[in-house]
């Protein structure tokens, strides 16, 4: 389905025998094993032999191998070192912690730390709000984890959560210049989870939780918004449901349909799927069916959960029963963000004209998105490898930057919806295609437009958290 990605990329070292043919003999092995090569420096040469380093996409590991044993076994080359590429990147992690102030004499010390900073611990002591104005908590948020449900690979826990959340922490300050630190727990405990939060708290100005499995993640987020006077963030519900809902805006606009006339199923009750029915609902859909492993959840099934109780009492107006296949036909809307392989192409060919499909589910989509386009007008996925990738770094570090710009002390479903439409209009009607519902996630008006709708509807909802200095000039 997908071809060789950088992600899986390496760079190999060779000693080959110096001859004409050299470069192109390698080139050509390893097109025909299936790579890609991007890069070929000759890094050292003789009259006898020559050291090149060949940088290929691959398909993963396996393919990896045997594109480094193909070149092993050419005639005049040998294999020196293989490198990953990723493992590279990651070596030593992804972040690190800088000082803005120079400490270049007993001046700069004096005020930086004692007895200068005195003062300012004097100042915060008599009025609190000043922290936001005269420490890292204006700029900085957590990205807390139990590493119970990182991305594709479920439960691997804090330690191997660790280089996702530098990721997430690196996409905050490269897309909207905000100070993210990772925060793995090693607990799985919600009563534990909910009071180390708080205990941190009071050194950031929001909490980015990811990564944490349902249902227990519906509940530290509930408490924590309870107990903190900061905004707390649910991405994989948040942050999934405002991009989701920009591209179906967009994808609508395409085939000329309305969202309130339109029929939706929505494959996935958990975490993901609940944030992006209630946003749904919240944009004016009316006609939404939600199935999840056991299939369509109606009122009348048997063993609901409390929380499938209440999606089952806000959705399925027809009283659709059965499987996904069995509430796709007719259907005008597919969004999958639940497991792979789920429906088929020729599921998707029951569904109603100038079909709409957002296949998620990473890295492999509940649909071949291939097999969807032959049925669909629109298809989307959250691979970086085919056309609309819905892909939750197009909202967090627009939400996050408006957030912190207001001093917000909460987030609200008002706020997500007009992020989710600032983030539809940062495509033009010119540009809106089949192929573009959602901007590039290097679109630079993403982050300001984006942040620029929380700010107002912050400030709209009297959340603004404006504060002064004491009476302190700055």
């Amino acid at each position: 389905m997908a071809g060789p990605s950088v992600s899986s990329s390496i760079t190999v070292r060779l000693r080959v025998a110096a001859r004409p043919t050299a470069v192109s003999e390698l080139t050509t092995a390893i097109e025909q094993a299936g790579g890609i090569v991007t890069a070929l420096d000759v890094t050292a040469s003789g009259h006898e032999q020559m050291t090149a380093d060949v940088t290929c996409a691959t398909l993963g590991e396996e393919h990896a191998a045997q594109i480094v044993a193909t070149l092993g076994s050419l005639t005049g080359v040998a294999v020196d070192r293989v490198s990953d590429r990723t493992f590279l990147m990651h070596l030593g992690g992804k972040l690190e912690i800088t000082s803005k102030v120079p400490l270049r004499n007993r001046d700069d010390l004096s005020m930086a730390y004692t007895p200068g900073v005195a003062r300012v611990s004097e100042a915060i002591a008599a009025h609190p709000e000043d922290a936001r104005r005269l420490t890292i908590k204006r700029n900085t948020i957590a990205v807390v984890t139990d590493g119970t449900a990182v991305l594709g690979l479920g439960n691997v826990g804090p330690l191997a959560a660790l280089p996702v959340m530098e990721g997430k922490a690196v996409l905050f300050k490269r897309f909207a210049d905000i100070d993210a630190f990772p925060i793995a727990l090693d607990t799985t405990d919600v009563d534990t989870i909910v009071e180390t939060v708080c205990a941190i708290a009071p050194v950031f100005a929001g909490i980015n939780l990811e990564d944490i499995s349902a249902p227990r993640c519906f509940e530290v987020e509930r408490r924590l918004r309870e107990r903190l006077d900061i905004p707390v963030f649910h991405d994989d519900q948040h942050g999934t449901a405002i991009v989701v809902v920009a591209a179906l805006t967009n994808a609508l606009v395409v085939v000329d349909k309305q969202i309130e006339d339109v029929r939706i199923v929505l494959s996935g009750a958990g975490a993901a799927g609940t944030a992006v029915l209630k946003l749904l609902l919240a944009a004016g859909a009316r006609d939404v069916v939600v199935a999840d492993i056991d299939g369509v959840v109606h009122s009348g099934r048997p063993g609901l959960t409390p929380q499938l109780a209440w999606t089952a009492s806000v959705t399925n107006p027809r009283g659709v029963t059965g499987t996904i296949p069995d509430a796709l036909a007719g259907a005008d809307v597919f969004i999958g963000v639940s497991a792979p392989d789920v429906i088929t192409g020729q599921d998707v060919s029951t569904m109603a004209a100038d079909a709409i499909v957002f296949a998620l589910a990473n890295p492999r989509p509940e649909v071949d998105p291939d097999d969807a386009s032959r049925y669909a007008a629109v298809v989307g996925t959250g691979r970086s490898d085919f056309a609309n990738q819905i892909n939750n770094v197009l909202a967090f570090p627009g939400v996050f930057r408006g957030l912190l710009d207001a001093q917000s002390h909460r987030i609200t479903d008002v706020m997500l919806l007009a992020a989710a439409r600032a983030l539809a209009e940062v495509v033009r009607p010119d540009e809106l295609s089949p192929t573009y519902i959602v901007p590039s996630v290097f679109n630079p008006e993403v982050t300001t437009r984006v942040a620029a709708a929380v700010v107002a509807t912050a400030l709209a909802m009297g959340d603004d958290g404006a504060d002064t200095v004491g009476n302190h000039q700055i």
